[in-house]
């Protein structure tokens, strides 16, 4: 838990009364009912201890990924795996984009690890870009990590320029953590997972938090095909940290394909439609490939919708943006069209 310490993320809902949560980007549709089953009929098995190996998730997980069971590794969120993975690395300098998720760097930070960013431009619509692949034959940092989409911006990368990019990363011996926690709610996105075999330097990061409504449940896992790198990871972890209730929620959730498709088409639908409707309040939207989006507007716009008892995710604590950036999730229609309500009543 946080202790004397300001939150660096969205989706406290907790701290005030809370209608509509847009500043955390989970699935739209909310938790599947076969994981909330899965989560109730595992209530009689609290008094045991969960599995250390998390057997049944790792095999349901490895057949769906199309990968061996001894390549995966599972945390209570992505969170816990980024931490991991540079406690078991410890490199002296690391790059990331920026803006970017803040959990790379605060992790850097504690293992006592350089950050260094390649920064995204507001002219180029925050995408990366070839320049990128400069930075890192410059910069020559022993890992790199890239969050495709990426947080804040929802902006894919161009796979052929990715993958000449992990070539360039083998070839210097630099590391890649390659978080896809949002890739599944992409239309176009391309996982890594098929070619970590080829890319033995390559960590792919996925989560149950966002694709399956899961946030409350922490657990997100890691493919690589470096088992080195997995079992220093896993001694980074204490052994229980995946619950039992978390552990049968994602055997449910792997195997139910059918919500993924569901939200890919309504997020295709709606991401569009709510991004119309704020660029018409004058709002700067920028194009997004993911279930969230990142605009400009008024620097007081977040304080004033918690007020109306909506929030949107302050981007201003992001490296590379300032404030007057925020983020929004795309959610359901009626409550897409609520957002934009409210923050035309603000102008």
């Amino acid at each position: 838990m946080l202790y004397d310490d300001k939150n660096p993320h969205g989706g406290d809902v907790y701290g005030a009364e809370i209608e509509l949560d847009f500043s955390a980007n989970t699935n739209p549709f909310g938790t599947p009912e076969c994981v909330k089953r899965a989560v109730s009929d595992s209530l009689s098995r609290l008094h045991l201890y969960p599995d250390p190996y998390c057997r049944r998730l790792t095999e349901a997980t490895a057949a769906a990924e199309g990968v061996g069971c001894d390549r995966l590794l599972f945390g209570a969120g992505a969170a816990e795996l980024i931490h991991a993975y540079f406690g078991a690395l410890c490199p002296e300098r690391a790059m990331e984009l920026a803006p970017t998720f803040s959990e790379y760097s605060l992790a850097m930070e504690r293992f006592g690890c350089e950050t260094v960013r390649h920064a995204l431009r507001p002219e180029d619509g925050f995408s990366v870009t070839e320049k990128l692949i400069a930075s890192v034959k410059r910069e020559r940092p022993e890992a790199l990590v890239l969050c495709d989409p990426n947080n804040p911006t929802g902006r894919l990368m161009d796979p052929d320029m990715k993958r000449e990019l992990i070539r360039v990363c083998g070839r210097i011996g630099c590391r890649v953590l390659a978080d896809e926690c949002f890739m599944d709610m992409t239309a176009c996105g391309k996982s890594l997972v098929p070619e970590i075999e080829e890319y033995p330097w390559v960590c792919v990061l996925k989560a149950f938090t966002k694709s399956f409504g899961m946030a409350g449940l922490r657990l997100g896992y890691a493919v690589t095909a470096d088992t080195d790198l997995l079992r220093a990871m896993s001694r980074e972890c204490q052994q229980w940290n995946i619950s039992t209730p978390a552990q049968e929620a994602g055997v449910a959730a792997i195997g139910d394909g059918g919500i993924t498709a569901r939200t890919r088409e309504l997020i295709g639908r709606e991401r569009p439609r709510l991004s119309v409707g704020l660029a018409a309040l004058g709002l700067t939207v920028y194009h997004s490939d993911a279930n969230f989006m990142l605009f400009r507007g008024r620097e007081d716009l977040a304080e004033r919708l918690r007020e109306r008892r909506i929030l949107i995710r302050d981007c201003s604590n992001y490296h590379g943006l300032e404030k007057g950036f925020f983020r929004t999730a795309v959610k359901l229609p009626r409550e897409n069209d609520r957002l934009v309500y409210e923050i035309g009543k603000l102008r």
